[in-house]
């Protein structure tokens, strides 16, 4: 089976594109069920479902040369992948952030609430959507930058993002200190409160910060 080798800079981009491809998905699916906007981003500024980026490499660092093989097997692989993500994504949350933004505790053959049997089955079939047809587009589609120009706006994208976690951390912790009702000490708290306060980040975050 072909191996394939990745640079930094076309993983990046993979992590990108994965990003925005969960959150249109994400954002899709709440708007079919619920018939509301909900903001599934994972940062409080731009489209960065950050699950799906991170899973969008490792998904296809770790299935491409099994790409053309039997669907089963792949379904397979993209579904335990799948799932052990997740369950390492709400787990890694909850440490560091003290919350979880979904719970499926009353989903049917779930796993401490942090992975279920529906949503697996979910991320097989998305596996095998990305791999097989998602991901030579968005190869494709890599390809044709001017790497140059590329590579500046890689970048200027990483310095953004670490700027746009730090911001999310110090939002969620404003809001939880918002909740215990203390008023804000600067007017960067303040800025917080009114850009992404409470109510921003209870549309990104379904369950919030330990919230059952």
């Amino acid at each position: 089976m072909e191996e394939k080798k990745m640079s930094f800079y076309e993983l990046f981009y993979i992590f990108i594109f994965g990003c925005v491809f969960g959150y249109v998905v994400e954002v899709l699916w709440s708007f079919y069920r619920h018939h509301i906007f909900i903001n599934h981003t994972a940062l409080v500024i731009g489209p960065f479902d950050i699950v799906y980026g991170i899973s969008a490499m490792v998904l296809s660092l770790t299935l491409y040369k099994y790409r053309n093989g039997n669907f089963f097997k792949l379904l397979f692989k993209a579904f335990i992948i799948g799932t052990v993500l997740e369950y390492l994504f709400s787990l890694t949350m909850e440490k560091i952030s003290g919350f979880v933004a979904w719970d499926y505790s009353n989903y049917f053959l779930n796993i401490n609430g942090r992975v279920c049997l529906r949503y697996s089955i979910f991320w097989g079939l998305l596996g095998v959507l990305w791999i097989k047809y998602v991901y030579p587009m968005v190869e494709s589609f890599i390809s044709k930058f001017n790497k140059v120009k590329a590579s500046y706006l890689m970048y200027f994208l990483i310095v953004f993002m670490i700027f746009d976690v730090f911001l999310t951390f110090d939002a969620v912790d404003r809001a939880k200190e918002f909740e215990k009702g203390n008023p804000p000490r600067s007017r960067y708290e303040e800025y917080l409160d009114n850009h992404f306060g409470v109510e921003y980040l209870d549309n990104m975050y379904n369950n919030r910060w330990g919230k059952k």
